[in-house]
């Protein structure tokens, strides 16, 4: 359980670092002001809400987009990413997602930046 705590609160400072490293190079993709511990937990139920979208209607279109991801060589995935990243943009809880490029960066410099953050989390106890 506090791996999966300490994952989502992970992905919800990748959220941030991807935010502001994105609006450094275009408008569009921000994270709503952080000023209280509301605000706070209103950023983890958007980090929530992405990955929820991410691993149910994410799925589902990488699934159906098969023949494009085959013919793209996997770069289609990217566009999927963008996609749900700017559809969980929307419904502006936690962070805002104002267009497809800024959707489009935003999630390649989310996936970098939560794969770099992923080091910090230990891997679960094997037996030898």
């Amino acid at each position: 359980m506090k791996r999966l705590l300490l994952k989502w609160v992970l992905f919800a400072v990748a959220l941030v670092v991807a935010a502001k490293v994105t609006g450094m190079f275009m408008a569009g993709f921000d994270v709503i002001e952080i000023k209280s511990f509301g605000d706070a937990m209103t950023l983890l139920l958007g980090a929530a809400v992405l990955a929820l979208i991410n691993a149910t209607l994410g799925k589902v279109v990488k699934f159906l987009t098969i023949p494009l991801n085959c013919l793209t060589l996997g770069l289609f995935s990217l566009v999927v990413n963008a996609a749900m990243l700017w559809l969980a943009g929307s419904l502006k809880i936690g962070f805002v997602v104002d267009g497809f490029l800024a959707a489009l960066v935003g999630s390649l410099v989310l996936s970098v930046v939560y794969g770099l953050l992923g080091i910090l989390i230990p891997d679960e106890d094997k037996k030898d």
